[in-house]
């Protein structure tokens, strides 16, 4: 066999053809030890035994808290992709968001609306329990939200869960 590929690892690995059979099953077994583990990238994610969730969050180009939120979603496992908007109304008004929901930024995971700062683990259980809904919205910006970290202050909150009717639930309260 020839590796072909330029990479010499790769090509001492395939250039087995003098190994008997015990060291080629030894070899392979290694190989594919090391193959897996590299694959893994020592990934939380990967040990954990599932995939990143993929969310798109717009925000605004000046806002350091949507930053904050934005390491919030990657620290919990999130895959964040970001877009800085100068027409934020235009995006909300377009995601279906309700008057009094707003917040200042806006994101999309697996067909829902995701509006301010609503914490990880309440879009994860909104991603697993899939209810008929438009999406989780934390109106305003209260303090002790993620990504609205203010020392030892902590503000109640409510994660509202809204609809295309213009109906909502509270979903989950924190603080």
């Amino acid at each position: 066999m020839s590796g072909g590929s330029g990479c010499p690892a790769l090509a001492e690995n395939l250039a087995i053809t003098k190994n008997t059979n015990t060291e080629v099953t030894a070899m392979k077994k290694h190989t594919l030890a090391l193959g897996l583990i590299a694959a893994m990238g020592f990934s939380t994610t990967a040990l954990a035994g599932g995939a990143a969730q993929s969310i798109h969050v717009y925000k605004s180009p000046t806002c350091g808290c949507c930053g904050d939120w934005i390491d919030h979603l990657e620290e919990n496992g999130f895959e964040v992709t970001a877009t800085n908007s100068n027409d934020m109304g235009k995006i909300k008004a377009e995601a279906g968001l309700i008057p009094g929901l707003g917040s200042c930024h806006t994101a999309f995971v697996d067909g829902y609306v995701i509006e301010g700062h609503v914490p990880a683990d309440d879009i994860k259980r909104l991603l697993a329990e899939a209810p008929k809904a438009t999406g989780l919205s934390v109106p305003g910006m209260p303090a002790g939200s993620p990504g609205m970290e203010m020392g030892d202050r902590k503000d109640h909150y409510k994660v509202i869960l809204f609809n295309e009717q213009g109906q909502t639930r509270i979903f989950n309260q924190h603080n």
